[in-house]
């Protein structure tokens, strides 16, 4: 791996932040990097407040939604709320619908079936809406290129309006109300929300209309908290408010569909990690693996005794998903080492009997492995199907356009992306990425990299150091948990693999002359124990260890090299 130190910033600045904030030179400087550079940045980034949240009027036709919401209810129509059926789309549903409902009980939900309709809006879906006199949808998390499905709808009369965070095309559809901050006239001041976060804003539209405060809306944060960890956008800004303040109501006061979820995996604590690792991918199997049905019911189910039912059996379908995504990711670890010798640069791998389900989590588990652009292929009717994921800094998108002429369809981004292909351009396709790949990856994209934010005596660490630190949670994209390098270490002779097949690596080591002992661990760094019979150097993130009801501070260690 690389180790690339952020750069720092000017130390006159470091100095005058550190004297106003009373910290030490190192939170002062990471701070900075963050954007901190005053006492009053400091107090709204350790003390976010829901005061701080933008007005949502200021989002381009949040007036129109309101507008047709408001005619729609005072008429008694039927209102669908449709939402894709990841995490964010099946969080967004039940926070819109469950807080429609509040005002009246004509709102139903749909989601699409991942197999027979596939990503966004589907004709199907209209024809639902249609057949089952539905006047309005609003859509989240989709619809910001359905430009012929609106069209469809409206020809059906049908109105739609468009929650939606993804890049919008060329042409917009024809909706009553399009909610999307990045679109290039929309002068809302923060453009990073994910699907669900823009549902929040609607209904927070709705209830100022109404003059009611936006602390109301609290209870339903613990939604808008799961998508942001899950759909992995910027935290910071009003994606970190809303964190922040969700997360409180996981642990204090969350929902029944989401306390049923906790009892699953028994914790009634959980900080971001947990709701990314442990909430999130459960809610996902559903979509996965049988119907995100199953999801949207469970978030919106107000018993507690049918909630624990529906838990246990998304609980089950996880168990499946993972069981699954092992095996299949072994078996494609298998091919990949047949094609090794004639693919250097990608991975693409095909089985027609994958579940298209998992091909997505297959493909950033072999990154894990061959840090390459990948392509995981299984079969969907007459097409090949798949999902891509891409090392950073590749553009994926342009690599996949390159290929065009072996792809029936695709759409993405530059890291992730889904395709279609005849069976016969399977070996074509694979040659062409391959190609494409290989002229324009750079030799610093086929190596992973960790950047760090500071170099770190190891005696610097104290529970007031390590306390300021997570004060800087929740953690996420532009504000990930701080990194840290030491040199200069030893092992003091009580290192040693640990783990049930001797995979990790648990750490007793001194820095220089200082006899103090740290302890760290390093996960799946059992290969490295060699490098520690002389001085070495450490990355390393700081963490919590309880242990016999004693807490302590250890080293959460990525990477270790010798010190040269």
């Amino acid at each position: 791996m690389r180790w690339t130190l952020k750069p720092e910033p000017h130390p006159k600045k470091i100095e005058v932040l550190s004297k106003e904030l009373s910290v030490d030179r190192t939170i002062a400087k990471i701070l900075l990097q963050r954007g901190v550079e005053s006492y009053e940045d400091a107090k709204a980034f350790f003390r976010p407040s829901l005061s701080d949240l933008h007005n949502p009027y200021l989002m381009k036709d949040m007036d129109k939604a309101v507008a047709r919401i408001e005619k729609a209810l005072d008429q008694g129509e039927n209102i669908l709320v449709y939402g894709d059926y990841d995490v964010d789309g099946t969080t967004a549903v039940a926070l819109v619908t469950q807080y429609l409902q509040s005002k009246q009980p004509n709102i139903a939900t749909y989601v699409p079936d991942r197999d027979t309709e596939g990503y966004g809006i589907s004709f199907q879906g209209i024809d639902y809406a249609d057949d089952n006199g539905f006047s309005l949808v609003i859509a989240l998390d989709c619809g910001i290129k359905a430009v012929d499905k609106i069209a469809y709808a409206r020809a059906r009369n049908i109105d739609f309006i468009i929650c939606d965070h993804h890049t919008p095309g060329e042409t917009l559809p024809e909706a009553v109300a399009i909610l999307n901050p990045k679109q290039s006239d929309c002068s809302y001041p923060y453009s990073e929300l994910c699907g669900c976060g823009i549902g929040f804003k609607l209904i927070q539209a709705l209830h100022q209309k109404e003059d009611k405060p936006v602390e109301e809306l609290l209870p339903y944060l613990d939604l808008v908290a799961t998508s942001i960890a899950a759909d992995i956008v910027p935290m910071n800004g009003e994606n970190r408010i809303l964190t922040y303040f969700g997360l409180k109501v996981i642990n204090e006061n969350p929902s029944v569909g989401i306390k049923a979820l906790m009892g699953e995996v028994k914790m009634n604590k959980m900080d971001i990690t947990d709701v990314v690792f442990l909430i999130a991918p459960r809610i996902n199997a559903a979509g996965r693996l049988k119907h995100a049905n199953y999801a949207v019911e469970l978030l919106l189910e107000t018993d507690p005794m049918k909630a624990q039912e529906m838990a246990a059996a998304i609980n089950v379908i996880n168990t499946d998903r993972k069981n699954l995504d092992k095996q299949i990711t072994q078996e494609a670890l298998h091919q990949v080492a047949l094609l090794q010798n004639k693919y250097e640069y990608t991975t693409v791998v095909y089985n027609e009997n994958w579940h298209k389900g998992v091909v997505g989590i297959v493909a950033s588990r072999l990154i894990e492995t061959y840090y390459r652009p990948t392509v995981v292929f299984t079969k969907s009717g007459d097409l090949l199907v798949a999902s891509a994921r891409s090392v950073k800094g590749f553009d994926l998108y342009e690599a996949l356009e390159a290929c065009s002429a072996y792809i029936e369809q695709f759409g993405g981004h530059k890291y992730a992306a889904g395709l279609r292909i005849l069976p016969e351009n399977l070996d074509l396709f694979r040659d062409k990425f391959e190609e494409v790949v290989q002229n324009n990856i750079t030799e610093d994209m086929r190596e992973p990299e960790i950047k760090v934010d500071s170099e770190l005596f190891l005696s610097e660490i104290t529970p007031k150091f390590y306390r300021i630190l997570q004060q800087m949670a929740p953690f996420g994209p532009h504000n990930m948990q701080p990194v840290f390098m030491a040199s200069g270490l030893r092992d003091n002779g009580y290192s040693r693999p640990v783990g049930s097949e001797n995979t990790h690596l648990k750490l007793s080591i001194v820095e220089g002359a200082n006899p103090i002992t740290y302890n760290g661990i390093g996960f799946n760094l059992a290969s490295k124990i060699t490098l520690l019979q002389k001085p070495f150097k450490a990355v390393f993130t700081l963490d919590e260890n309880i242990w016999n009801n004693q807490s302590s501070i250890q080293l959460k260690v990525k990477d270790i090299k010798e010190d040269k």
